[in-house]
């Protein structure tokens, strides 16, 4: 049997320890605070994150993260991509020699623009065949209450991505294997942005014409930058690209496409974030960095640069919608 480390106990990480567990997997998860371990341990519920729903009696937690490494062959990643760096920092000394590191984060590092495989890396040392990622239209709640949901498993190792594929299996998960982190990576980030901008386009109550030209032209935008740092097209055409880039655009369990919304309905940011008990969705500091990345490499995405003008520069919503109908035509 795999034992698996999750380290972050958000409704992410919860949800996906919670399908190890049911996969058969011995699972410990690491909590920041201590009360949220407890509450796995003693109630078998996340009531911060995943109120109301049953974790398995066997899945455990701790605050101790050292505890929660310990004898660890699978190390999930489930802390957001803006502090993965400073966490893994201290992890990165308890993590075991051989033990595959899998990163649910989704995003690019507001500085550095390195894709979080890229950041596990450069932190620990480890060969690049030990990461690996998972993306797929995987809504947390959906998931943990049992509806049937698919991902991708990416990783440049192909026997330890069946080995992950094999612990996180269950009769509503179904993980397939890829080799194409890099694609798998850029559909996570970039869903996030595209999200915020039918958020908001249905905040200030544009249909779903609007919203489905939104997802479509968004699309193109990921597919020119994975292409440009080398992913595949058919990853970003498959779960991790058109499914993630939909479940996280339509959905209103989606926390980018509400915080979009409030935005569109004439909201700050500030107000946005306390409606989400003050969780900033990933893609209001993601925009930034992904917007910066396709600039380096030449890549063109104005849905990308308008949701950063809007959140990071004062551009009113209307004025955003209005700036992008009034681009240039041309052919798709």
């Amino acid at each position: 049997m795999s034992k698996a480390a999750v380290l972050g106990a958000g409704s992410w990480g919860t949800a996906f320890a919670k399908v190890l567990a049911d996969a058969g997997t011995d699972v410990t998860m690491w909590a920041r605070r201590g009360e949220v371990a407890e509450s796995i341990v003693t109630r078998h519920e996340n009531a911060d994150y995943l109120p109301g729903i049953a974790l398995p009696p066997s899945l455990t937690a701790t605050d101790d993260a050292r505890a929660a490494l310990d004898g660890a062959d699978i190390v999930v990643l489930a802390v957001p991509s803006q502090s993965l760096r400073d966490n893994l920092q201290v992890w990165s000394p308890m993590i075991p020699e051989d033990a595959t590191m899998l990163s649910l984060a989704k995003g690019i590092e507001t500085g550095t623009l390195m894709r979080m495989s890229q950041v596990i890396i450069q932190v620990t040392g480890a060969d690049p065949g030990r990461v690996a990622v998972l993306s797929g239209p995987n809504l947390a709640r959906e998931i943990a209450i049992g509806q049937p949901a698919a991902t991708v498993v990416a990783c440049t190792d192909s026997t330890r991505a069946l080995a992950l594929q094999k612990a996180s299996a269950t009769g509503y998960f179904r993980p397939y294997t890829n080799s194409d982190v890099i694609g798998c990576e850029i559909g996570g980030a970039c869903k996030n942005v595209i999200a915020l901008a039918c958020g908001m386009a249905s905040g200030i109550g544009l249909g779903e014409n609007t919203i489905a030209s939104i997802i479509t032209r968004g699309l193109a935008e990921i597919i020119r930058l994975g292409v440009a740092l080398g992913a595949k097209p058919a990853t970003l055409a498959g779960l991790a690209g058109v499914g993630d880039l939909v479940a996280t655009c339509t959905s209103p369990l989606s926390r980018n496409r509400s915080f979009g919304e409030r935005l569109g309905q004439g909201g700050s940011i500030e107000s946005a974030q306390a409606a989400t008990h003050g969780q900033v969705a990933e893609g209001v500091k993601s925009c930034s960095s992904v917007r910066a990345l396709a600039a380096s490499y030449d890549v063109e995405m104005p849905l990308t640069d308008a949701v950063h003008r809007v959140c990071h520069e004062g551009l009113a919503v209307q004025d955003a919608i209005g700036q992008l109908l009034g681009r240039r035509t041309k052919p798709e």
